[in-house]
């Protein structure tokens, strides 16, 4: 890679991309339903003479010369919180935020296009991706199917890492975020009084009963080291204190460290809820949704984008991320090619702690230029290692 180019770059065009990112931000929008996010992109793509491709919910564009052969991938999607930042550029929509990050994602992944563009003749073809619908884990497989993936061999990203300050990364090998499922149990029966609980099925203890029973049904009948880790956000059931109600629910998610296991955890949850409450007497409904895989960072990727982040920040910055038990649809990009995510310090030193998926949360603008030579610097190091091999 040309530093000086690089340097240069950044001197004179980075604010531009440090603008759409407050725009973004300003402007949050959810799942697949983002036309401002991709019109901000594009419009600074074509601007730069880069031809983007829009595809559904999000865009891609290539750079260089010849099919690409290395991805740089970022989400684009908000999530359905209320903003509590008192930033000049917060959230003009009620109820939406960036509160995982993916405007820095976004900021980053353009400002490495931009970056890459300005490097005199590439090895090799780079395509940056904008995908949609992160959040709600659909966005990666809708890439997938436009043929967005095609081709390519090795996809790095960034992920936002509010622990820990801007002028930090890391990586590691192997499985850096969990699997993660969902699922919804459904229990009804004919309700009755609080008096007479011998005359019908007692909803509210058979959920209780699911609530605490399967938790500990995951921790002895796997493998500890699987990480199986079950834990409930919704239970719902009845209104008056004296009456047994005819329904209720227990929402939650199914998350765990190894692919071999997260493949058996659907059968898994469904027997023991049944050896749970399927004696109760109780009609039950399952609706299981399979989610994402772990993602399962490739040796010869990880190391590569490690050496990146080590070329920008330094042993100093460079930290070693704990796997995480979020789930992240980069997940399924290594299905295709060999895949490598890195998380990135974003956290201003002069800010308080806050964590991911919470209204206070703040990323810096410093944080994108740490992103964007780390991204643009481990895309160059990967097709210049790729030039002279086959093409799959």
């Amino acid at each position: 890679m040309d530093r000086q180019r690089l340097d240069a770059w950044v001197e004179q065009d980075l604010q531009r991309v440090i603008d759409v990112r407050h725009d973004i931000h300003a402007h949050p929008e959810l799942g697949f339903d983002t036309p401002l996010t991709c019109h901000a992109i594009a419009t600074e793509l074509r601007a730069s003479g880069l031809e983007p491709v829009m595809i559904r919910g999000g865009l891609y564009v290539d750079i260089g010369d010849g099919p690409p052969r290395v991805g740089v991938r970022a989400d684009i999607d908000a999530l359905p919180l209320p903003e509590e930042t008192d930033l000049p550029w917060a959230s003009v929509f009620p109820g939406r935020m960036h509160a995982c990050g993916h405007d820095v994602h976004a900021a980053v992944a353009l400002g490495t296009a931009l970056a890459l563009a300005d490097q005199p003749d590439l090895a090799a073809g780079v395509r940056v991706i904008f995908q949609p619908a992160e959040e709600v884990l659909g966005g990666a497989l809708a890439v997938i199917d436009e043929g967005a993936v095609d081709g390519l061999e090795q996809m790095f990203a960034l992920h936002c890492e509010p622990h820990h300050e801007v002028g930090t990364a890391g990586t590691r090998s192997g499985p850096i975020t969990a699997a993660c499922d969902k699922f919804e149990v459904t229990l009804r029966s004919t309700g009755g009084h609080t008096a007479r609980p011998h005359l019908t099925v007692d909803i509210v203890d058979a959920l209780a009963r699911l609530a605490t029973g399967l938790p500990a049904l995951a921790s002895r009948r796997v493998d500890p080291r699987a990480g199986l880790s079950i834990v409930f956000g919704s239970l719902q059931a009845g209104e008056a204190a004296n009456a047994i109600p005819t329904e209720g629910t227990l929402a939650g998610t199914v998350r765990v460290m190894t692919p071999r296991v997260w493949r058996d955890c659907e059968e898994l949850v469904r027997g023991w809820i049944s050896e749970l409450v399927g004696q109760s007497g109780a009609e039950i409904t399952i609706d299981y949704a399979v989610g994402v895989p772990p993602v399962d960072n490739d040796p010869e990727a990880a190391f590569a984008l490690r050496q990146a982040i080590f070329e920008v920040v330094g042993a100093h910055g460079t930290f070693v991320p704990e796997q995480s038990m979020g789930g992240e649809d980069f997940a399924w990009y290594g299905e295709r090619c060999r895949i490598a995510l890195a998380r990135l310090g974003v956290r201003a030193p002069d800010q308080p702690k806050t964590d991911l998926h919470q209204g206070a949360f703040i990323a810096d603008d410093g944080a994108i230029e740490v992103g964007v030579r780390i991204l643009a610097a481990a895309a160059v190091d990967a097709v210049e290692q790729l030039v002279g091999e086959p093409l799959e």
